[in-house]
């Protein structure tokens, strides 16, 4: 899945979604899980991203959201 401006949602990436900040924790369309999330939770979905929020928890998203936005990239050893 990609963000609306086309670029790819990578797994361990800082988004914003309102006034929400989160965190990138699965992409079932890259097969990429966190360590916290993995393939066995959250791979049934298929495809899509699933995204943890403190004030809303995790947030699956199937299709793109126009207005999730990419904050920053994580680093390496973040995503893994």
């Amino acid at each position: 899945m990609k963000y609306w401006d086309g670029q790819e949602i990578k797994v361990g990436d800082r988004v914003k979604l309102g006034s929400d900040d989160g965190i990138v924790v699965a992409s079932m369309d890259t097969d990429e899980y966190s360590v916290e999330h993995p393939k066995e939770q959250w791979g049934y979905l298929k495809k899509g991203v699933m995204i943890t929020f403190p004030a809303m928890g995790e947030v699956y998203f199937d299709e793109p959201c126009e207005t999730l936005e990419l904050i920053s990239r994580a680093s390496s050893e973040e995503s893994s």
